[in-house]
């Protein structure tokens, strides 16, 4: 198991009153409030001692203050770009405004990033639960100052379009079928 799985292994261990304490600190810096610190402290340091490859601090504080905000699933595979482009409107003006919602998501520095991606996972959190990939959740955003992270999260949201026209299109119409309700 790496180092980030462990990680994220033990936000999911959290008790409720641990997340609420997190959650308080929504927006927060790590050394801004003692029982904060103490708590992040207590899940971080021990791994950190252990495996000099776990994540940085700066990211660790954000995706526990994220999962505690947000405590969806870890589904390996279902990364958040991915699960946005499921949540977007099918419909204009909304599906303009989600796309431009993500689109200055990418163009964030990771110090303001906090507020975008607690409305990207409370979108993803209001869909049918898949999960998500709390631990490539937080490799990206260990390396998120590389622009090589946000085009692979534009590629993924993308991707999930691509792979949903095709599978409504009929190869020999030029524009895409509406989509056709599951048989039950």
């Amino acid at each position: 198991m790496s180092a980030t799985e462990q990680f994220v292994a033990s936000l999911t261990r959290m008790k409720s009153g641990e997340l609420g304490l997190l959650r308080t600190h929504a927006g927060a810096g790590l050394d801004e409030t003692v029982d904060g610190f103490d708590l992040f402290a207590g899940l971080w340091w021990p791994l950190r001692q252990k495996n000099q490859r776990a994540p940085r601090r700066e990211v660790a504080w954000l995706v526990a203050k994220l999962y505690a905000f947000s405590p969806i699933p870890q589904s390996s595979g279902n990364t958040l770009a991915s699960r946005l482009r499921q949540c977007q409107p099918r419909k204009d003006p909304e599906h303009t405004s989600f796309q431009n919602r993500f689109d200055r998501m990418l163009s964030l520095p990771l110090s303001e990033l906090e507020p975008a991606l607690q409305w990207a996972l409370g979108t993803v959190a209001t869909q049918r639960s898949q999960g998500l990939d709390w631990s490539r959740l937080t490799d990206d955003l260990s390396i998120w100052e590389r622009e090589a992270t946000k085009l692979q999260w534009a590629r993924q949201y993308m991707q999930t379009v691509k792979e949903e026209d095709s599978a409504y299109r009929n190869p020999h119409d030029s524009e895409p079928q509406p989509r056709q309700p599951e048989q039950g």
